[in-house]
């Protein structure tokens, strides 16, 4: 089914993640490493991995500098941290350096496994809480320099039904609870996502969540 690369040196944390994916994604092939130097010779030696799970602070990693080789080791192979770090900066600059999802260790059995399925369907994940706690902090701040709120013009350039995918979106809604909320296909749903990223002109998922910000959806859906 899937082919993932679980990269931890903690043997019994290995195998907790690798128990969520052998429940969770049957059939899937799941390799395991404890180091950085490790993890960059098996992505030589499978290029066809569907996932890797990084965590920081292994052996080799240096915080986000082997983050950083892994992604230009391995441009095409998606890489989400798995990590007991929770600075929310820490977070957003995993993202912002090509992770598509951080998931936090702390984080029960099925919320794991919700978020690896939406990282494996193509999405990026966050915990609703650390996207919460920066919307605040952006709020409290006064000033968008780590998530600069979108022009008018372009939140105008969307649909009625795009800004409502949008409006979930910035609650952390993955693109399933979006399609049951809205009573679309969840295919449907993707299809808005990647128009919404392509008029915001953002890159991913949570860039468009994180510069959303403070808007006001009512005002939008109104015209």
């Amino acid at each position: 089914m899937y082919k993932i690369l679980i990269a931890d040196d903690h043997p019994l944390f290995r195998e907790a993640i690798h128990n969520v994916i052998s429940d969770g994604f049957p059939g899937s092939e799941v390799m395991e490493t404890e180091d950085l130097d490790s993890a960059l010779a098996l992505t030589r030696e499978h290029d066809d991995l569907d996932l890797i799970l990084l965590d920081l602070n292994m052996p080799g990693m240096h915080g986000l500098n082997g983050l950083i080789n892994l992604r230009n080791e391995a441009p095409t192979i998606p890489v989400v941290i798995v990590s007991a770090e929770q600075d929310k900066q820490v977070v957003l600059q995993a993202i912002t350096y090509g992770a598509v999802g951080f998931i936090t260790k702390s984080s029960p059995r099925k919320q794991m496994t919700e978020a690896i399925e939406q990282i494996l369907n193509g999405n990026v994940y966050l915990p609703s809480d650390i996207i919460r706690s920066q919307k605040s902090a952006t709020r409290r701040s006064g000033n968008g320099s780590d998530a600069p709120h979108f022009p008018p013009e372009l939140l105008q350039a969307l649909t009625r039904k795009q800004l409502l995918v949008l409006e979930r979106m910035t609650k952390g809604d993955s693109n399933k609870q979006i399609a049951y909320s809205l009573a679309i296909a969840e295919t449907t749903v993707k299809a808005h996502v990647s128009a919404i990223l392509r008029k915001l002109n953002v890159h991913n998922r949570v860039q468009a969540i994180l510069s959303a910000g403070d808007i006001d959806f009512a005002a939008y859906l109104r015209r």
